[in-house]
């Protein structure tokens, strides 16, 4: 089925084959099975558009004691958008799942000239068989860590800007609304992406190439009559570092449960708030607080900087490292406060306003 196909909607077209009834457009951006089983998912909204008032108004009644909730889009002249609804093909993820295709080509690029290309030019290795694990397990936690941090960036930004404005009357640029609007879809993909890094680390030990490496270190020390001194430091490290991932994958995982919509309308706004933004803020600093760990002290390293290009792991601690910080700021309590002011309704007075009063006055 294609959009577009009639001149015109086929509610605009009954209502002039039969131009003394009444049409009124609803229902058809419900599936069968919600009709059927009543709104127990997210499912509870009905669009409805008509000219007349007094029809619209006994559909409505209908759809209520139905369970659903009614959302009234004007008159008969929108049908044509509603009955495009069902035509739509992700029309909410096309953002998300662009700037996610993007970060993802970029990194594999990026990661593949670094680690396969350069050692294969300035050392003579083949290591091409690491693309499909090794190059993809750093690919895909960059990509989540950014792409988390992306949910949260757009709301800074907000904030930011109401600060400057003084109120929070004024419409944010139609670029951040878009932004704003898509967070669930970025958080989501970001969620996948995470679970594709876990799964993807489980299957380390198991590698051909890992089991080689570590019975060829082994028979090494064996034939060399040496052993390795335990290191305390490497030691708290690695298991800080493990133990920081598996909570903010877990919290990981909590923020992706609450925003399905059958959850989410069982939790109150308080609830839910408490979740996606406190919760959320927490995920993304363990996330990267992960990713300190994971570099460690190898910024310091000059054979880390291959080609003079940073490792990807420093590439994707900037715009989390950056959101971070501006929340911090947001949340000195003179900035707080300022902030809860504006979004309680308070407005900041311009001085031409000030002196526009004394004159009227």
């Amino acid at each position: 089925m294609k959009k577009n196909l009639y001149p015109e909607a086929n509610a605009e077209y009954l209502q002039r084959l039969i131009p003394g009834s009444n049409v009124v457009k609803a229902f058809n951006t419900l599936s069968a099975w919600a009709l059927q089983n009543g709104p127990s998912d997210a499912n509870r909204q009905v669009y409805l558009c008509g000219n007349s008032a007094e029809a619209k108004q006994t559909v409505a009644e209908t759809a209520t004691k139905l369970g659903f909730t009614v959302l009234d889009r004007g008159s008969l002249s929108a049908a044509r958008e509603l009955e495009d609804f069902p035509l739509q093909l992700f029309p909410e993820w096309r953002l998300p799942l662009r700037i996610a295709f993007g970060l993802t080509v970029f990194f594999f690029f990026y990661l593949l000239i670094r680690d396969v290309i350069y050692a294969y030019v300035n050392e003579k290795k083949d290591i091409s068989f690491r693309i499909m694990v090794s190059l993809a397990n750093k690919v895909f936690p960059i990509v989540s860590l950014i792409m988390l941090s992306l949910c949260y960036l757009p709301g800074v930004i907000a904030a930011v800007l109401q600060l400057y404005r003084g109120t929070k009357y004024k419409r944010f640029p139609n670029w951040l609304d878009r932004w704003m609007l898509c967070r669930k879809q970025l958080g989501l993909l970001a969620l996948g992406f995470a679970f594709l890094h876990v799964l993807y680390t489980l299957i380390i030990p198991i590698r051909y190439y890992v089991r080689f490496r570590i019975s060829a270190s082994t028979i090494s020390q064996i034939k060399e009559n040496r052993t390795t001194e335990f290191d305390t430091t490497t030691a708290w490290r690695t298991d800080s570092y493990y133990a920081v991932g598996i909570l903010g994958f877990g919290l990981y995982v909590l923020l992706g449960i609450s925003s399905l919509p059958s959850v989410s309308n069982a939790l109150s706004w308080r609830e839910f708030n408490f979740i996606q933004s406190k919760l959320g803020y927490l995920t993304l600093f363990f996330c990267t607080f992960h990713t300190y760990l994971y570099g460690w002290n190898k910024f310091l390293r000059p054979s880390y900087y291959k080609w003079y290009t940073p490792p990807g792991y420093m590439l994707c601690l900037v715009v989390p490292s950056v959101v971070l910080v501006l929340k911090l700021l947001l949340l000195l309590p003179c900035v707080d406060r300022s902030l809860t002011r504006i979004r309680k309704g308070w407005e900041r007075s311009e001085p031409d306003d000030d002196s526009k009063r004394t004159l009227l006055t």
